[in-house]
């Protein structure tokens, strides 16, 4: 099994907020794919990065969903679509295998 997590920000570059609609249509695209989804919304990360000597911070929320297998190249492809919507020029996606208990 694989758990894959979403970082994605609260605010663009210029500040202005996502709705919830954004998130809500991710979140609902997630749970229809793989059957299922975790949102941690409530208390935003930080994420805190060094741009050529200029700090960036943004606030993100974390989603996560369970899948099976690893679909790498579908994965790609929503990531990007994802960095579009967003307007990010990059998105962290990861996955981490697990063993259910």
């Amino acid at each position: 099994m694989y758990l894959v997590e979403l970082l994605l920000p609260l605010y663009d570059n210029e500040g202005r907020a996502f709705g919830a609609e954004a998130l809500n249509r991710v979140r609902d695209e997630l749970a229809e794919r793989f059957g299922g989804v975790t949102a941690f919304r409530r208390a935003p990360a930080e994420g805190v990065w060094d741009e050529g000597g200029q700090v960036s911070r943004d606030q993100v929320v974390v989603l996560q969903v369970m899948a099976g297998a690893l679909e790498r190249a579908w994965w790609a492809e929503y990531r990007a679509e994802l960095e579009r919507r967003f307007r990010q020029e990059k998105l962290v996606v990861r996955a981490t295998e697990f063993e259910e208990l």
